[in-house]
């Protein structure tokens, strides 16, 4: 004899051996105590309550959901994801034992060969990873507050994905900078990115009739104390001097680019600036 649940077998769909009189209120099928599963009103079977729990709206994680407020709160997002990136790596290289090898494996240095341990080779993403390592407790104090303060002005400003475009040029742009104007020297830190944020924001603010005396004058202080043998003996201007050509010109496609019937041709000039300060940090290595 076969038993389909309905509520004159009395028996359960799931279990026919099991005599029951107790229905699911959902489908109003025979169910036993094992297969019942607590209702606000009586009980269901388990497909009932597979179906229940399928159409129920999924609850994200509270990281998540903070991470989606700050995004649609305006919050310069960008700005602490880069800043975080830097104190991650900065607590890799304070750690006893492997720090200075962290340091050096992010170090950018074009104009002499690697450490015997990396072969010698051809490594392009030091143009880029150098930004992201610093030299000690107060340059990355000062990079991280400085980077703070200009990025919840540009980043509104300009868009998340432009705030980052913007930064990672004018930060292989840095490393350029320290190529071309110092061949010999290693350097890490984001400052070249920061100084391109002060190019890309006078461009901006200039374009759109804002001010930009005291900015001018901030950049001119910064370039000194780096330049001037009394302050700047551990600075590596150059890498400011290449950041901030790299923001200048950034920001200079930015705005020629605004419109909306733009973006194209606005994505076009930005890959092909990041690719000609690129293409400026990779070709002189194959000269040493």
């Amino acid at each position: 004899m076969s038993y389909d649940g309905s509520p004159g077998a009395g028996v359960c769909y799931r279990h026919p051996d099991r005599q029951s009189y107790v229905l699911c209120q959902r489908c109003g099928r025979t169910i036993c105590g094992e297969c019942q599963t607590p209702a606000p009103v009586g009980v269901i079977c388990p497909e009932c309550m597979r179906e229940a729990r399928a159409s129920m709206p999924r609850t994200r994680p509270e990281a998540i959901r903070r991470i989606g407020f700050l995004s649609r709160s305006g919050q310069p997002v960008m700005t602490y994801a880069l800043m975080a990136l830097c104190v991650l790596v900065f607590i890799f290289q304070s750690i006893p034992g492997i720090g200075a090898h962290v340091t050096q494996a992010l170090l950018y240095a074009g104009g002499y060969s690697y450490p015997a341990s990396a072969g010698g080779s051809f490594q392009p993403w030091r143009l880029l990873t150098s930004v992201f390592a610093h030299g000690g407790l107060l340059h990355i104090a000062l990079n991280m507050y400085t980077l703070w303060v200009f990025g919840q002005i540009l980043e509104p400003m300009i868009g998340r994905w432009r705030y980052l475009t913007l930064f990672l040029i004018s930060g292989v742009a840095g490393s350029v900078g320290m190529l071309y104007l110092a061949p010999n020297q290693g350097a890490v830190g984001a400052s070249g990115a920061i100084f391109g944020m002060f190019g890309a924001l006078v461009v901006i603010q200039r374009k759109l009739g804002g001010p930009i005396r005291q900015l001018i004058v901030l950049i001119i202080i910064n370039l000194a104390i780096g330049i001037v043998p009394i302050f700047g003996s551990n600075i590596a201007w150059q890498a400011h001097v290449g950041g901030l050509v790299g923001g200048l010109l950034t920001g200079l496609v930015l705005t020629e680019t605004r419109k909306r019937s733009q973006f194209p041709l606005q994505v076009i000039l930005l890959i092909v600036l990041a690719a000609l300060v690129v293409l400026a940090g990779i070709s002189p290595v194959f000269r040493y």
